[in-house]
């Protein structure tokens, strides 16, 4: 067994690696670049090495500075995490010249299976079925049109070295194509150094379905069932699950069997994840080999019960497995919510900036489950644009599906995250749509959903009135801790009333508090009574109540007049007055936001790629106009409506912050 690690990674997969190596007694070495210094991985591992730029393609995907690292800490073996050197087998090469060991699959099998098109050729030859699709490469744009006019659209715009979603694109028509190919290009060679391009069938109404493989090299290889991954976003995983509510036992027995079968006949060893779409009658084809472990690993540790990275460690070391497919099981059900930092409400665009507060709920017990985060920030520290934004995995398990459910839902209200864009609000969304709920999702969940984008959660009068209930109680709470302060002028005793007017979301009661030791009972003017129990107390950022014997978690901020509450994907302004105050209040005229609708604003933080018009140019409807990149993607702002470009106010090159114009029209 190896003495010491070099972890070729950042963020919490690193950290992720860190834990397992250490209940190992392993020593660890962190890589970092000048973006990272201050990192949770770099705090938590024995040693650190700095290895560059912020960029990742000066730092963490430059071979030689990783090397360098590996000779100045006198690591024995690297684990690479996923993305960037996981699946570059020039990487693997080179470490065995220099005798140090791999923590993943042989330079060959990265070769045969880690590039999409040499897999699907292998796939075909084995006679697994594949989706159709043009296996060979592509030289430009023109060509991908031809293509594509051939395959049939729609089809999927794909990267040969990607993964994680960086360097794919959906095509509809030839313009989507022309644009998705160079978009797709210069991400695949900004994230992995491999710009090929390959193009496929894209199958609609798919399900997501990858089965995660593990094998030594003694021969042994086994799988370790599914995870149902449909739930995506521009083609990268949001929520996660094992195992897939879709399958049966003799789907999940053929989709394993073949899965080893196929890796075995390239040779694999280490941890490795098959994917295939799946159809509705569950016929399934096989997508492509991720050589590597995968994001969503996590789920299904907690139904099997196996450190996959403890096994990727002692397979590279030599030893042989020491489970069986006999010792595989599936126990209870496990969830994954991946938390990002892109803002749901503006279209999930990145955001950056510091984590002013980051609270993740603790993790062990909750409820019926278990709650498990994998994470690489910390409250204070700083989400970068130079890297993907997920900060955070999110995971819960319970003995059936439904408490899993249940348990994930308590953990994402009792999440804190302030100071940047997230997309809590919309996963919650998600664990209450009737749709996952039964199950029955594909991976146009998002699309078909969420067809406008996410503007928030509606609650429905019964949940809507709990909260109503629960705000008067913290209100009634909060007004007589006012009448206590110093300083309050002799024989003027403030009385706090029990007649109250709440509004929130478009809805307004008129409640009656009647309080005791154990809580508040709140009367609406309708005659129903809620009962609301818990401690609260003004300042806390955190309300954990009982309403109606259920409960309720709140984020609580306080507004004037009320409070700020979120809960279950809502975000809700409260407003808590006196009768006379709401009466008031009617009357007052509401503030329109500003006229922008001549601006071309800039909707997160990035850095202009190109600009695709000149001032004095008239632009139709749907014209692109330039290309922001941040966090490793490339974002196509269009023209909402006709018109003519009056001035242009950066170029290529200049870092904008959101809401800085980019052009006017006339």
């Amino acid at each position: 067994m190896f003495e010491k690690i070099l972890i070729a990674n950042r963020g919490e997969i690193a950290c992720r690696v860190i834990k397992t190596a250490r209940k190992m007694g392993l020593k660890t070495v962190a890589v970092y670049s000048d973006a990272d210094k201050h990192a949770l991985h770099v705090e938590m591992a024995d040693e650190a090495v700095h290895i560059g730029p912020p960029q990742a393609n000066q730092s963490y995907i430059v071979i030689d500075r990783i090397m360098e690292a590996i000779a100045k800490s006198g690591a024995q073996a690297v684990h690479p995490g996923y993305g960037f050197l996981s699946e570059n087998a020039k990487f693997a090469e080179a470490l065995d010249k220099a005798g140090v060991a791999f923590i993943g699959p042989p330079k060959g099998a990265i070769e045969a299976m880690g590039d999409k098109i040499t897999s699907k050729k292998i796939a075909q030859e084995a006679g697994v079925s594949t989706v159709p699709g043009y296996m060979g490469l592509i030289n430009d744009a023109d060509e991908a049109v031809r293509i594509s006019q051939q395959v049939g659209y729609p089809v999927m715009i794909k990267a040969s070295a990607g993964g994680g979603g960086k360097g794919m694109r959906i095509a509809w028509n030839d313009r989507d194509c022309r644009e998705g190919f160079q978009s797709s290009k210069n991400e695949a060679a900004n994230s992995f150094g491999d710009d090929r391009i390959f193009i496929e069938k894209f199958v609609t109404q798919p399900r997501h379905i990858e089965i995660q493989v593990l094998c030594d090299a003694h021969g042994n290889g086994i799988y370790l069932n599914e995870r149902e991954c449909s739930i995506q976003r521009r083609n990268q995983k949001v929520v996660e699950e094992a195992p897939s509510p879709f399958l049966d036992a003799a789907t999940r027995k053929a989709m394993g069997e073949q899965s080893v079968a196929l890796a075995k006949a390239v040779g694999y060893t280490s941890a490795g994840t098959v994917e295939f779409i799946v159809d509705g009658d569950r016929n399934f084809y096989f997508l492509e080999m991720n050589t590597r472990l995968q994001v969503e690993h996590p789920v299904t540790e907690l139904i099997t019960g196996v450190d996959l990275v403890e096994q990727m460690i002692r397979v590279a070391s030599g030893e042989p497995l020491s489970i069986s497919q006999d010792d595989v099981k599936i126990d209870g059900w496990a969830i994954e919510n991946r938390l990002y930092a892109e803002d749901p409400y503006r279209n999930f665009l990145p955001s950056i900036g510091r984590l002013t507060r980051y609270r993740p709920p603790a993790e062990g017990p909750l409820g019926d489950g278990i709650v498990r985060n994998d994470t690489g920030v910390y409250e204070g520290g700083e989400i970068s644009m130079y890297y993907d934004p997920m900060i955070a995995k999110l995971c819960t398990w319970a003995p059936t599906r439904a408490q899993a459910i249940e348990v994930m839902r308590n953990a994402l209200d009792s999440f804190e995250v302030e100071g940047i864009g997230h997309n809590l609000p919309f996963v919650a969304a998600v664990m209450d749509h009737p749709k996952f709920i039964a199950g029955e999702m594909t991976t146009a969940f998002i699309a078909e959903e969420y067809p406008d984008g996410f503007d928030g959660v509606t609650l429905e009068d019964a949940h809507l009135r709990r909260v109503a209930a629960a705000a008067a109680a913290m209100n009634r709470v909060a007004e007589i801790r006012r009448t206590r302060v110093t300083g309050t002028l002799g024989n003027h005793e403030r009385r706090v009333g029990s007649d109250w007017v709440v509004s929130l979301q478009a809805s307004e009661f008129t409640v009656k508090i009647a309080a005791d030791h154990g809580g508040s009972t709140v009367r609406f003017e309708d005659g129903a009574e809620i009962r609301v129990e818990g401690a609260w107390t003004p300042g806390m950022s955190l309300a954990r109540m009982t309403v109606d014997g259920e409960s309720l978690v709140l984020k609580v901020d306080k507004i004037t007049q009320g409070f700020r509450l979120r809960t279950r994907g809502a975000d809700l302004k409260v407003n808590i007055r006196s009768p006379r105050q709401a009466e008031l209040a009617r009357l007052m005229p509401e503030k329109l936001p500003p006229d922008t609708s001549r601006l071309l604003l800039c909707p997160m933080p990035g850095l202009i790629v190109k600009i695709d018009v000149e001032e004095g140019q008239e632009v139709q409807e749907g014209q692109a106009l330039c290309t922001v990149e941040a966090m490793k993607m490339e974002n196509i702002l269009r023209a909402e409506k006709t018109g003519v470009v009056a001035k242009i106010n950066a170029g290529p090159g200049d870092s904008l912050a959101v809401d800085d114009v980019i052009m006017e029209f006339e």
